[in-house]
């Protein structure tokens, strides 16, 4: 079956990318260049070092203001997009093939997962991805051990409580938190 886009066009989109995909070694392509430049971040000894191996990863450089602790994860990368002035804790996980933004001023704690990417319930198309995208505002929170899932934004200035699993979008000065999510309270402006 022939396709009029590309693969990675076609990933990002949410279409359904099976491994049979003639264009699949792409992905795969990515996802080893990332393992290999993973291993250098990870092993970096200070944070200049660290943005610049996230930045290999990602396509583009990390601003000098952002800050990132290793162990940092992720199996792809390359649909990762970081502000300026974030802050990712410890042993963060970044799953990207649907895209992550990530805008300016957010504060990520350690052990946190952002899900792009699912799979059909249907056994016998289970491998197949489905990824839709996640973005986090302008000055948000996310606090440690937090799990994003795909198509999940979270607002301008909100904060995810700690333990959190957010599956549907959190408004603007929002507190949310449990599992699944739950509104908390509203957070008010000096």
């Amino acid at each position: 079956m022939m396709h009029s886009k590309d693969i990675l066009e076609r990933l990002k989109s949410g279409e359904a990318i099976r491994p049979t995909d003639p264009e699949y070694f792409k992905i795969n392509k990515i996802v080893n260049r990332t393992i290999r430049l993973s291993q250098s971040l990870n092993n970096a000894t200070d944070t200049e070092q660290i943005r610049h191996y996230l930045g290999k990863i990602i396509g583009t450089p990390i601003d000098e203001s952002t800050i990132i602790f290793p162990p940092f994860h992720t199996n792809f990368g390359k649909f990762i997009n970081i502000g300026k002035n974030v802050f990712i804790n410890h042993a963060c996980s970044f799953l990207d093939m649907g895209g992550i933004v990530i805008e300016d001023e957010v504060l990520i704690g350690p052990k946190v997962n952002l899900i792009t990417e699912n799979h059909p319930l249907d056994p016998n198309d289970r491998k197949a991805l489905l990824t839709k995208p996640i973005t986090i505002k302008r000055g948000a929170w996310i606090g440690a051990n937090a799990t994003i899932l795909p198509g999940v934004t979270i607002g301008e200035n909100s904060v995810v409580a700690a333990g959190a699993v957010v599956s549907k979008d959190v408004p603007d000065n929002t507190v949310v938190g449990g599992v699944p999510a739950k509104f908390i309270k509203s957070i008010q402006h000096n």
